[in-house]
């Protein structure tokens, strides 16, 4: 199984108000997050990461993968190429939100290394973790890394893609909510 990322100029950042057929991601880790109402399942992927949440019949997938990947359109809320910073909010049917920030940011090498590094020490601590083979350019391969928190109401995921043949980071951060019940 190839374990190396696509070059970060063809990733794009997409919401789904539907679930994605799994056979079409490659999946390196997963883990699978349950709490009050809703329950989410979290994916390390080739290119980057999907997370599915699901909410009284309510699902929402989000995907960060390449542009070049082959993804249904149907009920697709919105796609956005990874460049700059951008933000976004979706109200959904029964009162729940999802909110996201995403950003790809270009560094100089030494802060690239730097924080390759640290990022690879948080993830032997706690979330999900996974090391890409190297391209053959760099001696280091690339990172993911997905941190996620809990709350009764609330999933926050904050994930980073590392792409050493840029020196550039994939930085994204996801709040999925179930409504206030009155």
């Amino acid at each position: 199984m190839l374990s190396v990322r696509p070059k970060v100029a063809e990733l794009v950042f997409q919401l789904y108000g539907r679930p994605l057929h799994p056979e079409l991601f490659e999946v390196f880790d997963q883990k699978t997050v349950r709490r009050g109402d809703f329950e989410a399942v979290l994916q390390i992927t080739s290119a980057g990461h999907v997370v599915t949440w699901r909410y009284q019949g309510l699902t929402l997938t989000e995907v960060a993968a390449s542009a070049q990947h082959p993804l249904p359109q149907k009920r697709r809320l919105f796609s956005y190429r990874l460049k700059g910073e951008r933000k976004d909010r979706v109200e959904c049917r029964g009162g729940a939100i999802y909110q996201c920030t995403f950003a790809l940011e270009p560094v100089d090498p030494q802060v690239f290394w730097t924080f390759q590094q640290e990022l690879a020490q948080d993830g032997q601590r706690k979330g999900m973790l996974y090391n890409f083979k190297s391209s053959g350019r760099m001696a280091v391969g690339a990172l993911s890394y997905i941190y996620f928190e809990t709350r009764q109401r609330s999933l926050i995921v904050q994930a980073f893609h590392t792409f050493p043949d840029d020196y550039a980071i994939v930085k994204t951060q996801s709040i999925f909510e179930t409504p206030l019940r009155t």
